[in-house]
């Protein structure tokens, strides 16, 4: 089957459902960790710990710095019916892109009532439940949003998480993410400070994660499906250390897919990065060329996701379903709350 011709039932894979982790690991590092080597294709079953064993001084490891912010918060009509806003993606002081549910409640002119302090307008509706809105309050808006918000944790996580924490990176800072990256949940203050002091770098970049990661492909030919757009920055201080370890031939290693997709829409056609801030809608599935990455650190992803398809666009895709098959029959826990791999 040529690459171009794959359609989404192609990254089907079957998954038990007792294997979705409904709660994260302690400590963090503990998780289970696949290691593939994609010289020999063998794969190896170790904990997430091990990771500076496969390690080396000189590789740079590339961390998103984003920080999820309590990005579910419901309210209710003046009918009283209730209505669940996922927060997307800021416009401007006021005005949100948002996600609805029910989406048939919250039509042009809708007002939501979120406490007392804070209400929204519906102003425009797009596909899939997407609404443009404007919140009306008084006081600081992140404030207020500490106050009534939810950590916006998937739906195949059925269990309320007793510790928001828990669904943030030990690394996290730059706020506006309404789904955390979650590869980078397994790193400990201990285990970043001990793979610094064996010589690998660190490098951040920021992607704040939005209703992408929550989009299911719908269509039947992978080409067809639209991503949604996603903020990205990453500093003129993290270029330069990547476009040098390229320069030298030392490893460029994402730490989840987020990381890879800010790293290929920075990157010119020649591989160099410069420092950039704007909107990404890249999508990688196979056939791609990777213009950056050498190695990639992530979680096991859903059958026939986008993440699932880049993952098999750096593995190939028929690599990809054999690793997660494997993964399956070793009882490795999956998606977010879940273990990790690692593809070198």
């Amino acid at each position: 089957m040529a690459e171009n011709e794959l359609k989404t039932s192609d990254f089907f894979y079957e998954l038990p459902e007792e294997y979705i982790a409904q709660s994260p690991v302690e400590p963090r590092d503990s998780a289970r960790m696949l290691v593939y080597n994609r010289d020999d294709c063998s794969i190896e079953h170790r904990h997430f710990y091990d990771l500076p064993n496969y390690l080396k001084r000189g590789d740079l490891l590339v961390i998103n710095n984003t920080k999820v912010i309590p990005a579910r918060i419901f309210g209710f009509k003046e009918s009283g019916a209730k209505i669940e806003f996922l927060l997307h993606k800021r416009l401007n002081l006021t005005d949100w892109e948002v996600l609805v549910r029910p989406a048939r409640k919250a039509l042009p002119n809708t007002v939501i009532q979120f406490g007392d302090k804070l209400k929204a307008q519906v102003l425009e509706c797009g596909d899939d439940g997407a609404r443009i809105v404007r919140f009306i309050y008084n006081g600081v808006f992140e404030d207020l949003l500490a106050e009534i918000g939810e950590m916006p944790l998937p739906h195949y996580i059925r269990q309320p998480l007793s510790d928001s924490t828990r669904y943030q990176t030990v690394y996290a800072k730059e706020t506006g993410s309404c789904a955390a990256p979650t590869a980078g949940l397994h790193f400990t203050d201990r285990l970043l400070n001990e793979i610094k002091d064996m010589g690998v770098e660190v490098a951040e970049v920021t992607l704040q994660v939005g209703l992408g990661t929550f989009r299911p492909v719908k269509t039947e030919n992978i080409s067809e499906h639209k991503m949604h757009s996603e903020f990205y920055h990453i500093s003129a201080d993290t270029a330069e250390k990547i476009n040098l370890a390229k320069k030298e031939g030392r490893r460029v290693i994402a730490v989840g897919t987020t990381s890879v997709r800010v790293l290929e829409s920075a990157a010119d056609s020649d591989g160099v990065l410069c420092e950039k801030s704007e909107s990404t809608s890249i999508f990688i599935y196979p056939p791609y060329k990777f213009k950056i990455i050498d190695g990639l650190i992530t979680n096991f992803h859903l059958p026939q996701s986008t993440l699932l398809m880049l993952v098999s666009a750096f593995l190939g895709r028929e690599e990809t379903l054999r690793l997660y098959n494997e993964a399956v029959s070793q009882k490795y826990r999956f998606f977010s709350f879940g273990d990790a791999t690692l593809l070198l």
